[in-house]
């Protein structure tokens, strides 16, 4: 009995022994067990917890999401855009190409045929001036002579179609009126701005007697004006007076032609700025430059300078003039010259520039002269009234130089009777 109750006090302690091993071995489990369950989750949380770069990129921008992912779509839809601009444009370009490749050839077939007139008008700049093939367009005038007067009067009308001759596609032009070979007197029309059909109205008198009709060329040439560089011929009528029908007044268009190479001699062109202040009543001449002037002496250049003169009342009034400049066609001056001329006196005194060239064992020599003044034309009275409308500010411009006996007529000036003077001393 005993033996009994120790055998199952034994097997009451092993089994005390075994669930006891049993709830250590289920502990453990469990200990393992909530270890790799709790292993997992931290590992998976230290991947998500490192951001890359884009995602810490924008983190660090203090804005909204939603306004980041816009400015980032705005300034993707601007380089579409640009993409696409620069597409459209080298297609553009291939087309003109292509286009002026053909426009070429068509000229060509032209010209190789019987046809004299180009189909398509090049640029001014790609083709040589006077070639024969350009339109230069046409010229209404007029003329009609009063034989009991020994007058001619010489209307220009209008033009229509005139030759480009700017970048832009148009023209500054002008006519210039004159008769061969005497060319006692010039006349310019107005410049009109920016077009190829300009409208002129305005009507030039010749005192001409019958005899000298015969033997003379009225020569029409229309220009387009530069403020700044040479003036260019945009086409030009010669007409013969002899063989003119007076009996009636003549009015008719006619195609102009290229300038001819008998045209009068280039004499130089000079530039200088006007400035009038009314309240000081001063008048400043800059003389700036002069360029192509005439060969005059043997070597081929010349020694100019220029002079500047004061007409009032035809009469010569005040005068100055600038160094001589050595060995030279295109001098450079540069000097001012300030004279005293009152507001009434401004509308009737005329500005004469001359350039001479210097001589010392002779007589010094006028290469050319311009005149400006209220009674000048063209673009000498541009220049001057330029001056007027912009009182206190200096304005420049090119002028191209006249022969010294074709302004001297145009003046008419009163010379006085010098009387020498016994007490002068040289």
């Amino acid at each position: 009995m005993a033996s009994n109750t120790t055998l199952n006090h034994t097997s009451t302690n092993e089994s005390l022994t075994i669930s006891s091993t049993s709830v250590t071995r289920s502990v453990t489990t469990t200990t393992i067990s909530t270890t790799t369950v709790t292993t997992t989750p931290s590992h998976f949380n230290s991947t998500t917890a490192a951001p890359g770069f884009w995602p810490s990129l924008l983190n660090k921008i203090p804005l909204p999401r939603w306004a980041i992912y816009a400015i980032i779509a705005l300034i993707l839809l601007v380089i579409l855009i640009c993409v696409l601009c620069c597409c459209a444009k080298c297609c553009c370009k291939g087309k003109k190409k292509k286009k002026k490749k053909q426009d070429q050839r068509i000229s060509l077939k032209g010209i190789n045929g019987t046809t004299t007139t180009a189909l398509v008008q090049p640029d001014t700049g790609d083709v040589e001036y006077g070639s024969a093939d350009q339109r230069r367009g046409k010229l209404l005038y007029s003329l009609e002579y009063n034989a009991a007067r020994s007058e001619m009067a010489v209307g220009i009308k209008e033009a229509a179609e005139l030759m480009a001759m700017d970048h832009g596609g148009t023209s500054d032009p002008y006519v210039k009126v004159y008769v061969l070979p005497s060319k006692s007197k010039t006349f310019e029309t107005k410049v009109f701005r920016k077009t190829l059909n300009p409208v002129f109205n305005e009507s030039f008198k010749y005192q001409i007697s019958q005899k000298e009709l015969g033997e003379s060329t009225l020569v029409i040439q229309v220009y387009d004006f530069n403020r700044f560089s040479k003036h260019d011929v945009i086409g030009e009528l010669r007409l013969e007076l002899s063989a003119v029908d007076w009996n009636h007044v003549i009015e008719e268009w006619r195609d102009l032609s290229k300038p001819s190479k008998h045209e009068q001699e280039h004499l130089g062109e000079i530039c200088f700025s006007l400035r009038y202040v009314p309240t000081a009543s001063k008048l400043t001449v800059v003389i700036l430059e002069a360029k192509n002037l005439k060969k005059m002496d043997h070597g081929g250049y010349s020694d100019p300078y220029v002079k500047v003169q004061l007409i009032l009342d035809k009469r010569k009034w005040k005068k100055k003039k600038t160094s001589v400049k050595k060995q030279t066609l295109n001098p450079y001056f540069n000097e001012s010259f300030t004279f005293d001329v009152s507001f009434e006196q401004i509308q009737k005194v005329q500005l004469v520039i001359s350039v001479w060239d210097h001589d010392k064992m002779s007589r010094n020599d006028a290469i050319g002269k311009i005149f400006l003044g209220c009674d000048a034309t063209g673009n000498q009275l541009r220049h001057w009234a330029d001056m007027l409308s912009n009182p206190r500010r200096p304005v420049a411009q090119w002028h191209t130089l006249l022969s010294a006996d074709q302004v001297d007529s145009t003046l008419a000036l009163k010379h006085t009777l010098r009387i020498p003077f016994t007490n002068k001393t040289f």
